[in-house]
């Protein structure tokens, strides 16, 4: 006799102790009349949220993130529907959407990065850079720049006031959306000073609003000083790797299962747009290339290069916005056979693998930022790290739920591909979710999750549960990933205001069908 895998993963539950899988109600009442397992109730989701406008359109710039936290997820959706019911439409549907994607590249746009660039990629600036402003004299020459590397950047005004005396001035940095500032009183622009306003901000370092500043003259000289009057910061475009990886990863994954499949092959539109996005998605990976790093022992991670208007510019990026790429090289190199993704993908496990540990109940824990990192450790101010976050950490906050689920995600294609990995691993991935994430219900009577992937922080974070389906491609290894995520949007009849939730439907479709 012949199990289904999902049969399979239940007998060997069985077999391994687990008299029973947990059984969640999801909540007190019947909240919901959806079916988040219908692929009605997908459709349904498809059309509302597209026709809604809300943020994460195809049609939407990434420049405050709707395209890498919003639409990704959405053509994510399209290929597990795909999967799960065999129906073109939402190839369709996913290639609909990716075209509009494609025309939105700040190269079709043309537009340029930080550094000037028009890339086929896409750039984003608030809520998440650096914000810059120029002061001039009231002749119109620049002075100094002054950043701000708070979130939000551009919600912050610079205002220039009055000194003592003719040659000194005040600087306030203030954002209006946090309400923080800083002040810098009586501030010269003579370098020979010791009230020289580059020194002085950066001996202030940190104050509540972030700021550094850069001398722009060539020849400085100590009767300069800028124009009165406020001006507004202005967040700076950068290209980032964790929105890359979050954007091509569907199509990648949309040329591997045409190329793979003859059927599909022999469909002239889809094997003419598989090349195409493969393209696509090779492009905008290969922007990144600059910020890879690589071991001689066989790892591999993506550095912020130092100078770019980030927070925490010089230092390794968090694990889940190196990993959000990596997935991208996991599909590309089983669509391509290229072995130089194989190769990055492998590094970047083996990275990955060294950073979680096992914790009492055989379940993977890890941390935000990579534990070999100079932001977990912490750096100063002497060892000129970072030129927008001149000291830093030590960070060292355990990751969460939303942002684990990317790192879940890449170990899943990796190991689905065959690149690394092994059952084992994945099923400790799952045991994260089982043992650490799910939480008592709450004083509803609603299923819900912690916030941390080691079992803390809030449970009543809709940010951080809401996002538990995206957990699905490790249920295969413990059905509660499924039952318990499950439950939480039946308890909370969850509706189509963001791509991630309905990605999330799309998921919980397909674990539904897995063996059937």
């Amino acid at each position: 006799m012949r199990l289904s895998r999902r049969q399979f993963t239940l007998g060997a539950l069985a077999l391994s102790g687990t008299a029973a899988l947990p059984v969640f109600s999801g909540t007190a009442r019947a909240a919901t009349a959806h079916d988040y397992t219908a692929r009605e109730t997908f459709d349904l989701f498809d059309r509302i949220f597209h026709d809604s406008g809300s943020a994460g359109q195809p049609t939407d710039t990434n420049e405050h993130g709707g395209l890498a936290w919003g639409q990704s997820y959405v053509l994510a959706g399209f290929i597990r529907m795909y999967e799960a019911y065999k129906d073109t439409h939402y190839l369709d549907r996913l290639i609909h959407n990716i075209d509009l994607v494609l025309a939105g590249r700040d190269s079709a746009r043309g537009v340029t990065d930080h550094r000037g660039r028009s890339l086929p990629g896409w750039r984003a600036m608030a809520p998440y850079t650096v914000g810059l402003v120029t002061l001039k004299d009231a002749g119109g020459k620049a002075l100094v720049e002054i950043r701000t590397a708070l979130t939000y950047a551009d919600n912050a005004v610079a205002t220039v006031r009055a000194g003592s005396s003719a040659d000194r001035f005040t600087l306030e940095v203030r954002n209006n959306r946090t309400n923080l500032v800083a002040t810098f009183t009586d501030l010269s622009l003579d370098p020979a000073a010791p009230d020289y306003a580059v020194s002085r901000i950066l001996d202030a370092y940190p104050t509540p609003t972030l700021v550094t500043a850069r001398e722009l003259r060539a020849a400085p000289s100590g009767n300069a000083v800028p124009a009165l009057g406020a001006t507004p910061f202005v967040s700076q475009p950068v290209i980032f790797t964790v929105h890359t990886g979050m954007i091509t990863y569907p199509m990648a994954s949309f040329a591997k299962l045409v190329l793979r499949s003859p059927r599909l092959r022999a469909v002239p539109k889809y094997r003419h747009k598989a090349v195409e996005y493969l393209k696509a998605a090779r492009e905008a990976a290969a922007i990144h290339d600059d910020e890879w790093r690589q071991t001689e022992d066989g790892h591999g991670y993506f550095v912020w290069n130092k100078g770019t208007p980030l927070a925490y510019d010089g230092t390794e990026q968090p694990t889940n916005q190196s990993l959000a790429l990596g997935q991208t090289y996991a599909e590309l190199a089983a669509a391509t056979g290229d072995p130089f993704y194989a190769d990055r993908a492998r590094r970047m496990a083996r990275t990955f693998l060294r950073e979680v540990r096992a914790d009492a109940d055989d379940a993977y824990v890890w941390s935000y930022w990579p534990a070999f990192g100079r932001t977990y450790n912490g750096f100063a101010k002497a060892d000129g790290v970072s030129e927008f976050t001149p000291s830093g950490g030590p960070a060292r906050q355990i990751e969460d739920l939303s942002h684990g689920a990317i790192d879940v995600e890449f170990a899943a294609a990796v190991f689905r591909n065959r690149l690394f990995y092994k059952g084992v691993d994945l099923a400790r991935f799952a045991r994260t979710y089982s043992k650490n994430l799910v939480a008592p219900p709450g004083a509803d009577g609603i299923a819900t999750a912690y916030q941390r992937v080691d079992g803390t922080g809030s449970t009543t974070t809709a940010g951080q549960y809401l996002q538990a389906p995206r957990w699905m491609a490790v249920a295969q290894w413990d059905e509660t990933v499924f039952t318990h995520s499950r439950a939480i949007y039946d308890g909370r009849a969850v509706q189509p205001q963001l791509g991630s939730y309905l990605g999330s439907v799309a998921y919980l479709n397909w674990h539904a069908r897995r063996g059937s």
